[in-house]
């Protein structure tokens, strides 16, 4: 992480959640001003996935049939996981697995940017730490972009950051469901 003093994060938006029986979607999207080929590049490139993204890549995740290992940023005890690209056509879908989760990304053209969108299953109950948490990377990955890097912010980072927090609470009432305590507050 580098300097967050010039970085707030905008009000909550772009992301909606679906439900498919027990099946949990998080979905988001997200206007770049950046054309469909560079943020393809940020979304499979090792190097610049190491700058925004809440895990590291250990090989580039832009060919179907390539074996990456991705190792979750910021965790307590490092998570492995090791993913085959189900479908890599640059610069329009990315598909993927992270740990279990499924991860599809479409990338439209949008003017001279980019209308980004991510599907990806999760817990009920992380639906909205999980909206300000990508919230966040899709801010620094944009800014990254630009020429004008702000620094990881994921993990216990991010949850440190009270733009973070403040996400974590318009995301949970956007959704229609209870304001996760988290952090939790220490014992009084």
């Amino acid at each position: 992480m580098t300097n967050l003093e010039p970085y707030t994060p905008g009000p909550a938006y772009g992301a909606h959640v679906h439900k498919d029986g027990e099946k949990w979607t998080l979905i988001l999207v997200r206007e770049l001003r950046h054309a469909p080929d560079k943020v393809w590049q940020a979304l499979t490139d090792p190097a610049q996935l190491r700058q925004w993204a809440p895990f590291d890549a250990d090989g580039n995740l832009g060919k179907a049939g390539a074996t990456v290992n991705l190792t979750t940023v910021g965790a307590p005890t490092p998570r492995v996981s090791e993913t085959t690209v189900t479908r890599a056509d640059p610069p329009h879908a990315l598909e993927y697995s992270w740990g279990g989760f499924d991860m599809r990304w479409q990338l439209e053209p949008l003017g001279g940017g980019t209308r980004l969108t991510l599907w990806t299953n999760i817990g009920h109950r992380f639906i909205a730490m999980g909206a300000a948490g990508w919230h966040i990377c899709f801010d620094v990955m944009d800014r990254l972009l630009s020429g004008t890097p702000l620094g990881r912010m994921v993990g216990p980072d991010a949850i440190k950051f009270g733009g973070w927090q403040q996400l974590n609470a318009e995301y949970a009432q956007q959704f229609g469901i209870e304001s996760p305590n988290w952090p939790p507050k220490a014992p009084q």
